[in-house]
C-alpha cells in the first residue's frame, strides 16, 4: 500500500468528502519550503491566503503536496498555564490518536468562513470543542510548517493564541482529557509534531 492511499484509508468517507480550504503551494511559499513557527504579517498572510484560496475535497487534498490546507491552531492559556489534551484512541484522525495536544482546531470548510473572518471562526470552533466560562483574547503567534511527513507536505498551521481570562475549561468531542499545566509539564509529554513546535518555540520567545 502506497503513503498517499494509506492517507485516504484512514479518513472516514464523510472527512474525505468534505470540501476545504486550499492555497497552492506556489502561491503560498513562493520562496520555497520551510519548516518551523514564523511570525508573519498575519492579515497580509490572511490577504494571500483570500486571494489564492481553492475548496477541493480533503481526499484529493490529502494526497496532493501542490496543495497546503489551511489549519487553524489554537492555543488556550491561562495565567501562564496551557490547556494540555489527549485526543481518543477512537479519534476520526487516527494520525493524531493518543497523542497530547495544545492545538484546538480543525480544516475550513467554505460555509465556515462565508462572511466572517478567521477570528471569528476561532472563537467559533473554540466552543464548539471545548467547554469554557470565561472571556478570551486573540494574539496570532505565527505560521507553522512541517515538510518531514507525506501528512506534514499537505498542511500549514495558522497558529493563536487565547489568552482567558478563567480557569473553568474542560474537553469535549475527540478529547478524551484536557487540563491546565505549565509549559514545563507539556514538554514531557509525546506531544503531536505542532505542538511540540509550539512549545519550542514559547519556550524561546517568553510571549
Amino acid at each position: 500500500m502506497t503513503t498517499q492511499a494509506s492517507n485516504q484509508k484512514q479518513l472516514p468517507a464523510d472527512k474525505f468528502n468534505e470540501i476545504i480550504l486550499v492555497v497552492k503551494r506556489s502561491n503560498l511559499m513562493p520562496d520555497g519550503n520551510w519548516t518551523g513557527l514564523q511570525p508573519v504579517d498575519f492579515q497580509a498572510y490572511l490577504e494571500l491566503i483570500e486571494k489564492y484560496k481553492e475548496f477541493i475535497k480533503r481526499g484529493l487534498a490529502e494526497t496532493d503536496p501542490s496543495y497546503k490546507q489551511i489549519i487553524p491552531y489554537l492555543i488556550f492559556r491561562h495565567d501562564n498555564l496551557y490547556f494540555l489534551m489527549q485526543r481518543k484512541g477512537s479519534s476520526s484522525e487516527q494520525r493524531l490518536a493518543n497523542k497530547f495536544s495544545l492545538g484546538i482546531g480543525g480544516h475550513l470548510r467554505e460555509e465556515d468562513i462565508n462572511g466572517t473572518d478567521i477570528f471569528e471562526w476561532a472563537k467559533r470552533e473554540f466552543h464548539e470543542e471545548i467547554a469554557y466560562s470565561g472571556s478570551f483574547s486573540i494574539t496570532p503567534l505565527g505560521v507553522l510548517n512541517r515538510e518531514d511527513t507525506p501528512v506534514d507536505q499537505v498542511h500549514i498551521g495558522l497558529v493563536l493564541l487565547l489568552e482567558g481570562n478563567s480557569p473553568d475549561i474542560a474537553i469535549k468531542s475527540e478529547l478524551q482529557s484536557g487540563q491546565l499545566v505549565p509549559l514545563s509539564e507539556c514538554k514531557e509529554q509525546n506531544l503531536e509534531n505542532w505542538s511540540r513546535m509550539v512549545v519550542d518555540y514559547l519556550e524561546a520567545s517568553r510571549i
